[in-house]
This record gives C-alpha cells, structure tokens and sequence, in this order.
C-alpha cells in the first residue's frame, strides 16, 4: 500500500474551515496569532490550537519575537500537495483525452446529404 502520510496529515489539517482560513490569510504574507483570530469566531486560544495543528502538519511555522508569535507559510509543503494535486490533474486530462478519442472514433457516422 503507497504511503502518503505527509498527505495526509496536511488534507486532515486542511479539512477545518477555520484552519483553511489562516491559510488564506497567510498565503498574502506573515501575520501574528492576533491577526489571524480578528476575523475568526474563537477564542484566541482555539487560534492557537489550531495554528499548532497546522505547524505539526508542516504547513506553517511561527516565530516567536518578544511577545508577539508571527506566523507563515511552509512554502514547501504548500509546493508538495500542489505537486501531488497536479500529478492526479494530468492523470484525469490524460483520461478524458483518451475518452474523447475513443468516442470520435466510434460516433456514428452521418449520412452525407
């Protein structure tokens, strides 16, 4: 059985609105924990909670500078689920491409008039 472990702990830490929305957020840039709970409707420590889901999953990582803990993304890991995302997109144009083919040959043909 193929494993995709990394996969899978990043789509499972992708699969909560809240932590998809940090995300979002961060993928226009760096953001301390503050700004990325402003929008959300929790607690700040619910933020946090889930920021620590998305540092395990190795798609964000955080400093911490004085009292303020400023996030980012894990450009790599963002890199290796688009890749993976990719692969499975060319896998099913190959197939529908194929599929085409395969109709055009066999449509009936129309009379000519």
């Amino acid at each position: 059985m193929l494993q995709y472990q990394p996969l899978d702990v990043a789509f499972q830490a992708l699969s909560d609105p809240g932590r998809r929305a940090m995300v979002e957020r961060l993928s226009q840039g760096p953001a301390s924990v503050s700004e990325l709970a402003r929008p959300l409707p929790m607690t700040l420590s619910a933020v946090v909670q889930h920021l620590q889901v998305l540092e395990a999953a190795g798609l964000v990582k955080s400093q911490k500078v004085g009292r303020v803990r400023t996030c980012s993304l894990e450009i790599g890991a963002i890199a290796r689920i688009e890749g993976w995302i990719a692969e499975r997109r060319r896998f099913w144009d190959q197939q529908y491409d194929q599929l085409e083919a395969y109709l055009a040959e066999t449509a009936p043909q129309e009379p000519d008039r």
